[in-house]
């Protein structure tokens, strides 16, 4: 008889974190499991994720703000490992797993503080700034990425590339074929970027999608997030290139918009990565040049290089370089069906299964932590809590 474990799991509160850790639920739960989440007031928010599981709001220190600020992140971190503590001495987690994000620090320390395993994963091509003050510390890195920058060497012999894990109905795309395109058949084109990435997204695509010859611009279906402060403007703009479009600030049914779409305009977030060569659908990418470490731009590293996205940084994206890459990819039906096949071959289906594989090998048997409070002093008390 297999005896089964409880797992917390600790994730800052965007979606970048969130979503690989309720994927992770999602198959630690359906060994039989447990799983509580450990995150912000963000991240409790985020509608859809860890439904029916324990999730736990702690205060978490952003590291900014001179020496005030950092004195003001002081007191949270440790507000936070202390409540991580006492949920620990009621749960008896058999390993904590972060995700990144300032959530997951505490979560982390408490973890290191009470012998419990630790293992983090790290979504994107650099090592962020929470996992990097850990790594020294956890008994296991998952990567998503072959090539993780700032990661150092020491740490490499406790690194396994997993990937990163997306959501179900994401990975059943990975069984469909790519979307029949007949040489006059409408094109169906999804745009999304995000609440920081749709402000140059509505400016350019638009316009951008103007360029193109008429028998191509004819074709088009699109598909578009934008910001709620820019969505009329869109609209209007669409509208007097006679492009058809649906616009929204929230896209609910986004694995079904990805299904059947030919091509993919957006950001170079570690999920929308994930997710486009997961369900093998090309794109074209444009990194957040503000993100942290600009790490969107070594996101796209590996998806770019194995043919199955173009890459434009934000100052070279003009509405006439997006057009000429859009006839690049729109008017050879072969370079469309090509660079899907690529993205599909860098994809990491399996991410999910492994990571929670390696979360497993780590993490400590219920009969083990039993003979461990058992010999703790003082002991364990009636209720099953660490004393």
């Amino acid at each position: 008889m297999i005896v089964k474990r409880h797992f917390i799991l600790a994730a800052g509160g965007t979606g970048g974190h969130m979503i690989p850790a309720h994927a992770l639920a999602e198959e630690l739960t359906g060994r039989g499991h447990g799983v509580s989440l450990i995150t912000d007031e963000r991240g409790a928010k985020i509608p859809g994720l860890f439904q029916g599981l324990s999730v736990h709001i702690m205060p978490a220190g952003r590291i900014s703000g001179g020496p005030l600020g950092w004195l003001k992140a002081a007191r949270n971190i440790w507000a936070g490992r202390a409540m991580a503590k006492r949920l620990y001495r009621q749960e008896r987690p058999a390993a904590v797993v972060g995700f990144g994000g300032y959530p997951a620090l505490p979560a982390l320390l408490a973890a290191n503080a009470m012998g419990i395993p630790t293992a983090i994963h790290e979504q994107n091509a650099v090592l962020g700034r929470v996992n990097r003050l850990v790594a020294g510390r956890v008994d296991a890195i998952a990567t998503a990425y072959d090539e993780v920058d700032r990661l150092k060497p020491r740490y490499l012999d406790k690194v396994a590339l997993v990937g990163n894990p997306v959501r179900d109905e994401v990975l059943a795309l990975r069984g469909q074929p790519f979307p029949a395109l007949e040489p006059d058949g409408v094109f169906r084109l999804l745009v999304t970027g995000g609440s920081q990435g749709a402000a140059v997204l509505s400016s350019v695509v638009p316009e951008g999608l103007s360029l193109l010859p008429d028998e191509f611009r004819l074709r088009l279906q699109v598909t578009q997030q934008c910001r709620p402060e820019d969505i009329e403007a869109v609209r209007e703009r669409y509208a007097r290139f006679g492009i058809p479009a649906e616009l929204a600030t929230y896209i609910p049914d986004m694995p079904e918009k990805l299904a059947w779409s030919h091509l993919v305009i957006g950001r170079a977030g570690a999920s929308t990565i994930a997710e486009l060569t997961a369900a093998g659908r090309p794109a074209i990418l444009i990194p957040l040049p503000s993100a942290t470490d600009d790490h969107q731009t070594a996101n796209a590293r590996e998806m770019a290089k194995a043919g199955g996205a173009r890459m434009i940084p934000q100052n070279q994206f003009t509405p006439q370089e997006l057009a000429q890459q859009m006839q690049h990819l729109g008017l050879e039906t072969k370079a469309l069906a090509n660079a899907a096949a690529h993205a599909r071959a860098v994809g990491r289906p399996d991410a999910a299964k492994d990571l929670a594989d390696l979360v497993e090998r780590i993490s400590r048997t219920p009969a083990a932590d039993a003979l461990r409070v058992t010999n703790e002093q003082p002991a364990a008390v009636s209720n099953g809590a660490y004393a």
